[in-house]
């Protein structure tokens, strides 16, 4: 999840701050703008960064996708089901699973 995007100078690093809450990953990135009249020419490869894609890998592995997006169906427990309502149960059980999916 980014949190947010930060405009840095153009004689800055780029940065990235990654935290986990124990449930999502959060981003922070400061990306430098660029110099006006310049030729935009690739630079080298920058150092690696603070973390390593497997501690990254290590961090979010067992977690879902972020499932906050997907809304409950509101239906009462003691409801009588419909063809329409079914329909409906089978949509959100797939919204589920697509957002479950890395």
């Amino acid at each position: 999840m980014v949190d947010s995007v930060n405009t840095l100078d153009p004689c800055e690093n780029a940065t990235v701050d990654p935290s986990f809450n124990g449930t999502n990953v959060h981003f922070i990135f400061g990306i430098p703008r660029g110099y006006n009249g310049t030729d935009g020419a690739d630079g080298g490869d920058g150092a690696p960064g603070e973390f390593s894609q497997v501690q990254l890998d290590d961090a979010i592995v067992g977690t879902s996708s972020n499932t906050n997006g997907v809304t409950t169906l509101g239906i009462g427990a003691d409801a009588e089901y419909n063809p329409i309502q079914i329909q409906e149960l089978i949509n959100k059980v797939d919204e589920l699973i697509n957002a479950l999916r890395r």
